[in-house]
C-alpha cells in the first residue's frame, strides 16, 4: 500500500506536519503511560506501620500499627502527619517538633 505524503511546492516535507506527527506521538506515549508513572513518592514508613516524632527533637521513627511509640516518641498531631519522603508535612517537621506538653515548636537542632 501506498502512503501519501504531503509535500511543499519545492517537493520538502512540511515542517509543521513533522512536528505535529510529533507532538501527537508524545501525546499518546503519556496517555498510555499516565502521569503517574513518570513520578516516584517514597513511604515514609512500611505498610503495618506509622510514623512518630522525637519528643523535643526533629527525628522520627516508625512504630508497628497497634503499639504505642517508643519512649522519647510521640504521635504527629491529626492532619500534620507525613506520608511520603519530601512531602509538606516531611519537610516541616525538620524544622520543628513537640514539646513535652505537646506543643509545636521549633526544633532546637534544625539549622
Amino acid at each position: 500500500m501506498r502512503v501519501a505524503r504531503r509535500t511543499s511546492p519545492s517537493g520538502r516535507i512540511r515542517p509543521a506536519r513533522v512536528i505535529a506527527a510529533a507532538l501527537a506521538s508524545a501525546a499518546a506515549v503519556v496517555a498510555l503511560t499516565g502521569c503517574s508513572g513518570l513520578a516516584y513518592e517514597e513511604d515514609i514508613c512500611s505498610d503495618g506501620e506509622y510514623p512518630v516524632l522525637t519528643v523535643g527533637g526533629s527525628g522520627s521513627a516508625c512504630e508497628k500499627n497497634g503499639e504505642e511509640p517508643s519512649k522519647g516518641y510521640t504521635r504527629y498531631p491529626e492532619g500534620k502527619v507525613p506520608k511520603h519522603v519530601d512531602d509538606d508535612w516531611d519537610v516541616y517537621w525538620r524544622t520543628h517538633t513537640l514539646d513535652k506538653d505537646g506543643r509545636i515548636v521549633d526544633a532546637p537542632d534544625a539549622d
